[in-house]
C-alpha cells in the first residue's frame, strides 16, 4: 500500500496547493468531501451490476465496441487482453443517448449514467480550476472539459473473481486525456507505478474519487505534471466494479504547453499536435507503450 495524497475539497485553501503537489509527485490523488451523493453512486453501481449479470448473449448485443459499446476480454484493437468486461460510452451529453445498438442497456441505466457523468464533469472542472488558480493560468484547463465539443468518455469495468491470484485484469498504461476520475467498489486491485518504478496498491475507498493525470495534461504543463502509469490485478474472492470518467479536450484542440506557465527561455519538450492526432496515435499503440515518446521534440 502507498499513502497517496488525500484532498479535502471542504478546505478550499489547502486543497489547491495539495492537488498541484500531488500532480507533480504522484500524478494521482484521492478526493473526499466532493459533493456527489452516495445515493447517485449507489444507483449507478446497482444498474451496472444488473447489466453485467445478464446472460452473455444479451450483453454481446451491445457490442463489440467500435469504439463505444460492450467489450469482453479484448482491450482495444491491438491484441491487448485482460480479465474483465466493460462498457465504453461517449460522455458527451448529446451523444451519450444516441444508442442505436445498445439494446440491452436499460433506460434507468442510461438515465443514471447521464446524471452521474454530469456530476463528475462538474467535479473535474472544479478540480482543474483549483489547479489553474494555484498555477495562475486562468481557466485554461476546465474550459476544455466544459466545451460542448469536449471529447470525453465514460467507462464501466467489471472484473469477475479470478481463480489465478494477481492475474492482470487491465494491463499497465497511462490515460491519454487531460485527467481521469475513478470511483470503484471496495474490492482491491488498483495499483499505480511510483517514480522508482515499483508498483504500489491503492487502498479502495468507495466513498471517495481518485484523480489521475493524463498524457495531455503532462504536455500542457510541459512535464511539470506526470501522467501516472496504472493497472488492475485480480483477486479470487470478489468481483471489482470501477467507473472512470475520462476528461478530454475537443478533437481540434492544439495540445501544447500553456504559455503563461512557461518560464522565460523555457522551450516546449513536445511537438505540436491536436487531440485528434494524439488520440489516433494512442489507439494504434499497444496498451503499455509510452505513447508520448513519439511526440517528444528530441525523437
Amino acid at each position: 500500500m502507498v499513502d497517496i495524497p488525500v484532498v479535502d475539497l471542504s478546505d478550499a485553501i489547502s486543497a489547491k496547493k495539495l492537488i498541484v503537489e500531488a500532480c507533480k509527485e504522484f500524478g494521482f490523488f484521492k478526493v473526499i468531501n466532493h459533493g456527489i451523493s452516495r445515493e447517485l453512486v449507489a444507483m449507478l453501481e446497482s444498474e451496472a451490476v444488473n447489466f453485467f449479470a445478464l446472460p452473455q448473449h444479451e450483453k454481446d448485443r451491445s457490442g463489440p465496441p467500435s469504439p463505444f459499446g460492450y467489450g469482453n476480454t479484448r482491450i482495444g484493437p491491438n491484441g491487448d487482453t485482460g480479465w474483465l468486461e466493460y462498457l465504453l460510452l461517449s460522455a458527451h451529453p448529446k451523444l451519450m443517448f444516441q444508442k442505436p445498438h445498445f439494446s440491452t442497456i436499460s433506460e434507468p441505466f442510461w438515465l443514471v449514467m447521464g446524471e452521474y457523468t454530469s456530476a463528475v464533469r462538474q467535479l473535474l472542472m472544479g478540480v482543474l480550476d483549483d489547479i489553474c488558480e494555484e498555477l495562475g493560468i486562468g481557466t485554461a484547463l476546465s474550459r476544455l472539459i466544459g466545451d460542448e465539443r469536449s471529447d470525453s468518455c465514460f467507462r464501466v469495468n467489471h472484473y469477475p473473481p479470478c481463480p489465478a491470484l494477481n492475474k492482470i485484469g487491465f494491463g499497465e498504461h497511462t490515460d491519454p486525456q487531460i485527467m481521469s476520475v475513478l470511483r470503484s467498489c471496495d474490492a482491491p486491485g488498483f495499483q499505480i507505478c511510483l517514480k522508482n518504478g515499483s508498483w504500489a496498491s491503492v487502498q479502495s475507498d468507495p466513498n471517495a474519487f481518485y484523480f489521475a493525470v493524463g498524457d495531455t495534461l503532462q504536455v500542457m504543463t510541459n512535464g511539470r505534471f506526470k501522467s501516472v502509469k496504472h493497472r488492475v490485478v485480480t483477486n479470487c474472492i470478489k468481483s471489482r466494479l470501477s467507473m472512470i470518467y475520462f476528461g478530454g479536450p475537443p478533437l481540434t484542440e492544439k495540445i501544447r504547453p500553456i504559455c503563461s506557465l512557461m518560464e522565460e527561455g523555457e522551450e516546449s519538450m513536445y511537438k505540436k499536435f491536436t487531440w485528434s492526432e494524439y488520440k489516433k496515435s494512442a489507439y494504434k499503440s499497444i496498451l503499455g507503450e509510452d505513447r508520448l515518446q513519439r511526440f517528444h521534440k528530441n525523437k
